[in-house]
């Protein structure tokens, strides 16, 4: 079973981080993608909130010409916005 519980650690959304940390195998690819954002705002020294893990997301799709990844970075955009509460 793929598992990254470090990078689970710092989410700021504990349904979200109960979201990855229960999906065991069926989304290694989202779960890998979250990786790579969480990483991208760590190394710019960026604060890690749903509202950067987002912007990082659409950064990548942005930049991205693969459709099998880009179809990833949707799927992985899709839970984390999912899982994240409206502004009041």
């Amino acid at each position: 079973m793929f598992q990254q519980p470090e990078q689970y650690e710092n989410l700021p959304n504990m349904a979200l981080t109960h979201y990855f940390r229960t999906a065991g195998d069926r989304l290694v690819e989202e779960s890998a993608m979250l990786g790579a954002a969480i990483r991208s705002i760590m190394a710019s020294n960026g604060e890690l909130s749903n509202k950067a893990i987002i912007q990082t997301l659409i950064s990548f799709l942005d930049t991205n010409d693969d459709v099998v990844t880009g179809d990833i970075i949707r799927k992985t955009l899709e839970i984390i916005v999912d899982h994240t509460m409206d502004d009041i």
